[in-house]
């Protein structure tokens, strides 16, 4: 139930606080199956507010945009590590992947501490990487099984092993070939034949296209192989898993022109004692009459196949292979997500609880996402009931089941990313007790608990009549000030990347920066996002450029209609494919006044031509493959509407946005006399992932648009980068 924005505000008004609020009830989800037992309970929770006027003593007055915060942008960059996956080891110690911005964003595998005796460790060597490039998003970049870790390097993009119980150095297992050529992601060990079976990316063939296929590497330390094909012929592949006794081997493929989650096909093949893959069968995606996008086959302890897939409600729900019947049958059918769209490798949405001892023996442990917000579950694939876990966090990732222990990766709006283990046997009043073995943030966030912003997920109208998108909004706060009154916090809306993606409201230090010092933030979660079905996602579909343009401007003019923001200071920004929003929405429509592209696109035709085979089809979805369309929806190509400041980010390595992009819409602006900043990073691909230019990223933005267009001097002392057409 969504509580209307426009009535709580005036039954506030009505009343003597000078606080304003919003409020959000919390339910369960409805379900068309019986047997759904809920751990919550539906809660009123504050949603937003912020403040002008008279407040307690003490309390500094100052234009909104010109606080100071304690979040500076040092420790916004330097705190926050990335999660790459985890698993467990052999004797059930936790094993995960983290970057780290304070080393140039290089990626470790650690190993969690063993009770109280040890401490967590590096198994990865300095000079050593993991990171794959498969699809050039990677993820499922390492394996572990027993007491081995099988792990992609980032410089050379081989294969290695490597003990995980004791300081050793890594053994290569593919050959090397001279150049980062041949790509290897998402691989399980085969122990009944001693090998690795994997996906592999062979570039090779010069002036031809990538060939994507299932390999078997042979785990033989002392001596290189050539790796042996096992599933080839389609464009791609992904989840190769073996099934316990490794006699059967299940995966997932596609082809052009569709990406994973618009139609993909679920296989299963036997495995012969030669190692060859025979009688191999489409269970699901195979019919050209049902529509779905099957993914993450996963087999349980007892050797039955479970996958997710949206064939019946256009949802991701979890199904199971009924062999003597030759068919899939849904386990719970509900209008909620069960797992997220593959643009990395590695997803793992559910799992198996496999401790016998355990009164949920055989049960599936498992997250889903609805309207904004995850829940863990346990589903019972035999009654078909589906038990809630009570846990306080909003965002579950990734998780995995070991005994009696679930590992969850997961946040809330005061909890960074962590990874929480979970005892499913110790509670107590029906709450389950968990501990935080792994923060994504080296601080402590407790002290900084008075300068954070609540976020409020609020649903708007679109320019479609009857139709609303969602956001999740961040009201200016910041415990040691308040503006004067009658004054409205200038506003930046966010456009996500992907563009199939979702924002979610886990804690983001990089919006508390801004959140902090006084803005409003608004991340919008426009027509075409994931996590609320696949009518929803396919919006965007022949539309990108108009509804994500349109969504945009339309969550800043619904915040400026009902009060909470300044007309006068709007302001957009975007990353990637969000970086293409922020540019459109700049060249075709007038709502903000300012805006910053982070490697953003801004020519579609030369994305077409430039983009990895991974998404090379992308554009002919999302826009069509009419040339003039593309050419139309292109925003590099109509700069000449441009009629505001903007600042662009650009690294120099990035195969997805190649910098030339940046730097014909830098001299395209700069020529038409409009104020505009370029700043490139060397060594900088895809996304920053050094700390320094995190850092320099978060500063010049803010700079740029206080100077430009919000009538404010911020309070940090940050050097400005020249502005063309603005600065002498």
């Amino acid at each position: 139930m969504w509580v209307s924005l426009c009535s709580c505000m005036q039954a506030f008004a009505r009343g003597s606080s000078p606080l304003w609020r919003i409020w959000r009830i919390s339910e369960v989800g409805s379900s068309s199956s019986s047997g759904i037992k809920s751990l919550t309970q539906a809660a009123f929770r504050p949603c937003f507010t912020f403040s002008t006027g008279a407040m307690d003593k003490g309390v500094e007055e100052a234009r909104f945009g010109s606080w100071k915060s304690p979040l500076t942008a040092d420790l916004v960059a330097s705190s926050g590590k990335q999660l790459g996956g985890m698993a467990v080891d052999g004797e059930g110690c936790l094993i995960w992947l983290e970057s780290r911005p304070t080393d140039a964003g290089r990626a470790v595998l650690v190993r969690g501490p063993i009770g109280s005796v040890t401490a967590a460790r590096d198994i990865t060597p300095a000079d050593f990487y993991v990171r794959t490039l498969v699809h050039e998003y990677g993820g499922g970049a390492f394996t572990v099984d027993g007491d081995i870790a099988v792990f992609s390097n980032y410089t050379d993009q081989r294969l290695y092993v490597q003990s995980i119980k004791e300081d050793s150095q890594p053994t290569p297992l593919t050959p090397d070939y001279g150049e980062s050529l041949v790509r290897y992601a998402d691989g399980v060990v085969d122990r009944r034949l001693n090998r690795y079976v994997a996906v592999r990316e062979d570039h090779r063939l010069k002036g031809k296209e990538v060939v994507n296929e299932i390999v078997a590497i042979q785990l033989h330390e002392d001596r290189i192989t050539e790796p042996e094909v096992l599933v080839s012929g389609n464009d791609f592949y992904s989840f190769p898993r073996l099934s316990p006794d490794f006699c059967k081997l299940a995966w997932i493929e596609w082809c052009h022109p569709n990406m994973p989650w618009d139609r993909a096909q679920l296989w299963v093949g036997e495995v012969s004692s030669d190692g060859k893959i025979r009688n191999k069968r489409c269970l699901a995606g195979g019919e050209k009459s049902i529509v779905e996008a099957p993914t993450e086959p996963r087999w349980s302890p007892q050797g039955e196949l479970f996958f997710v897939s949206d064939r019946d409600n256009g949802f991701w729900n979890l199904y199971k292979w009924v062999e003597i019947e030759d068919k899939a049958h849904p386990l719970y059918t509900l209008n909620a997500e069960f797992t997220r769209p593959a643009w990395e490798f590695g997803n793992s949405s559910y799992d198996f609880i496999k401790q016998k001892t355990n009164e949920h023996y055989n049960s599936v442990v498992c997250s889903y996402r609805q309207l904004g917000s995850s829940y863990a579950a346990i589903l019972n694939p035999f009654s078909g009931s589906l038990s809630q876990i009570n846990l306080p966090f909003t965002d579950i990732h990734d998780m995995l089941s070991w005994g009696d222990c679930l590992f969850l990766e997961c946040a809330s709006p005061s909890q960074p990313v962590c990874i929480i283990k979970v005892n499913l046997e110790k509670h107590s009043d029906g709450e389950i007790e968990y501990s935080v073995v792994w923060s994504s943030s080296s601080l402590d966030i407790s002290k900084f608990g008075p300068y954070l912003s609540t976020p409020t997920i609020i649903e708007f109208p679109t320019k479609v009549p009857g139709q609303t998108a969602f956001a999740n909004f961040y009201p200016p706060y910041n415990c040691d000030y308040r503006a004067p009154e009658g004054e409205k916090p200038p506003l930046l809306v966010r456009s996500h990347g992907g563009p199939t993606s979702e924002t979610r409201t886990s804690l983001n230090l990089g919006i508390q920066y801004w959140t902090s010092r006084g803005w409003a933030f608004a991340d919008v979660n426009y027509g075409g996002s994931t996590g609320y079905g696949r009518e929803y996602r396919e919006r965007l579909y022949g539309s990108w450029g108009i509804v994500d343009v349109e969504d945009c401007c339309s969550c800043a003019e619904f915040l400026v209609a009902t009060g909470k923001v300044d007309a006068q200071r709007l302001c957009i920004d975007g990353r990637s494919a969000g970086g293409y929003t922020t540019l459109a929405t700049l060249v075709f429509q007038n709502t903000f006044k300012a805006g910053a592209s982070l490697y953003g696109i801004g020519d579609l035709l030369l994305l077409m031509e430039d983009i990895p085979k991974f998404e090379s089809h992308c554009v002919s979805s999302l826009v069509g493959d009419d040339h003039q369309i593309i050419y139309d929806r292109s925003p590099i190509n109509f700069i000449d509407k441009l009629s505001c400041p903007i600042i662009v980010f650009q690294g120099l390595e990035d195969k997805v946005v190649p910098p030339k992009q940046a730097r014909d819409i830098y001299e395209a602006v700069k020529a038409k006399g409009i104020p505009v900043a370029l700043i490139e990073y060397d060594g900088e691909q895809h996304g920053f992932r050094k700390a320094e230019n995190v850092k320099y990223t978060l500063e010049q933005e803010m700079v740029f648009f206080a100077r430009l267009i919000g009538n404010f001097k911020v309070a940090d002392n940050i050097k400005p980068t020249h502005i063309e057409n603005f600065d002498c």
